[in-house]
């Protein structure tokens, strides 16, 4: 009897990422060179959950050979998750057994990854599973050199967006508040931020890890800003601000800030209708009308234009590697036939091939992947800093630096002081001299 080939499902998660193309692509190539058959599986887990098997099909060279280089998903994307009940997981395991797959790619993010770890050990040694981890939000637990697939693409298209919002504002002297993406970390903010050479950028990782962030905090560095940039004749600027912000926001802040918006069960503001960047702008607008100045302010939201870009070509190169190193790993994982080692994600170190095997990244306090934030001691989160334009001890210190600040201000340098010297003592940021 004939051995049927190795069958290889490949399936993606979560929001889309410029290179998951090219991560297809360079998979694909290499099962079929190895003589497996491939099954594309549309819409991450969300079929295969409710048993649905029709939404597969082969892919062939003629599908994948020049998809490398387009933006989105062949095989689109959903969030579906399996794990959140046992039938969900079970009916998984049993499409999957069903559709005969042997090996199966996921790629996605760290909640993709987690569903696909939990649905290879559901399998009982029956699956062997590889996770190629992409987000544009650069968190996934990776060594710090090391970038999730698609953030370089998302930081260029982001850089360049924000470049073009800086000639903008020094022209029609005005100002932008830009909000990236990044839930958890400030990565791509910072990297945008400071690519660009944006006038200032604000991430969680300004503040004290674990604290809640307080609105008026970051009100008062925007405005402080502001103010700073007249009293040196530029009254114009653009702010780049991660998302994240807003999750650490006390509720109570935000009941007051947004009287008339959507509200939980708990009465609380839904976090889906905090538009920081509209927020933010409107605070920051108002407080600056009630000292005389008015001042123009754009909000703008940059997110959905970078994840769905077509990957540069550091993403090409990258994504591919990691496509042919999935298909490396799972054909040394089927050799072996291990019963201990289930999958891995897959990552590329000094260009090797290195999987790190499912339950090693994982936070001991969640069982989550964990989460990579920005480093506040490190040189690039220095260098960041060095270059924006913040409230700073020195201009607290020295009376001729500050009088034309607090003037801007419409207050004395004493009274400037009492209201803002808050900002500098809690800051932990050091400039070199």
């Amino acid at each position: 009897m004939t051995q049927r080939p190795i069958r290889l499902g490949i399936l993606c998660g979560g929001g889309p990422a410029p290179g998951i193309n090219s991560v297809i692509c360079a998979a694909t190539i290499e099962a079929l060179n190895s003589g497996w058959q491939v099954l594309g599986i549309h819409d991450g887990f969300s079929h295969l959950m409710r048993g649905e098997l029709g939404h597969v099909r082969n892919l062939t060279l003629d599908d994948v050979s020049r998809i490398h280089n387009l933006g989105g998903s062949v095989l689109f994307t959903s969030r579906a998750n399996p794990t959140k009940n046992p039938e969900d997981l079970q009916r998984t395991v049993d499409s999957l057994r069903q559709l005969e797959i042997d090996a199966l790619l996921s790629i996605g993010g760290d909640d993709t990854g987690y569903s696909a770890a939990v649905v290879a050990n559901a399998a009982a040694g029956k699956l062997r599973v590889a996770h190629v981890p992409k987000t544009i939000d650069n968190d996934l637990p990776l060594p710090g050199d090391v970038p999730t697939f698609g953030y370089q693409t998302a930081r260029h298209v982001g850089a360049e967006q924000v470049g073009n919002l800086m000639t903008d504002a020094l022209t029609t002297k005005r100002w932008f508040f830009v909000v990236a993406m990044g839930r958890q970390a400030g990565h791509l903010a910072q990297g945008i931020g400071k690519s660009s050479g944006a006038t200032i950028t604000v991430i969680p990782e300004d503040f004290p890890a674990g604290a809640p962030i307080h609105l008026d905090h970051l009100v008062d560095i925007l405005e402080t800003a502001i103010y700073k940039r007249i009293a040196h004749g530029r009254p114009f600027g653009v702010a780049v601000l991660a998302e994240g912000l807003s999750l650490r926001f006390p509720p109570d802040e935000l009941d007051r800030a947004m009287p008339h918006a959507e509200r939980d069960d708990h009465g609380h503001v839904r976090l889906s209708e905090v538009h920081l960047h509209r927020l933010l702008t409107d605070i920051v607008r108002k407080r600056l009308a009630d000292r005389g100045h008015k001042v123009t302010i754009v909000a703008k939201n940059i997110g959905y234009e970078l994840r769905s870009a077509p990957p540069i070509p550091f993403d090409i190169e990258y994504t591919r590697d990691l496509g042919y190193g999935a298909i490396d790993y799972l054909r040394g994982l089927l050799r072996s036939d291990s019963p201990v080692e289930v999958g891995a994600m897959v990552t590329i170190q000094r260009g090797e091939l290195v999987p790190l095997r499912f339950g090693t990244f994982n936070d001991p306090a969640t069982g989550r992947p964990m989460v990579r934030t920005v480093n506040p001691a490190s040189e690039a989160y220095r260098v960041a800093r060095e270059y924006q334009i913040r409230l700073e001890r020195d201009d607290l210190a020295d009376e001729g630096k500050l009088a034309p600040i607090a003037a801007a201000a419409g207050m004395s340098n004493d009274e400037f002081r009492q209201h803002y010297g808050y900002l500098v003592e809690r800051d932990a940021f050091q400039p070199r001299n």
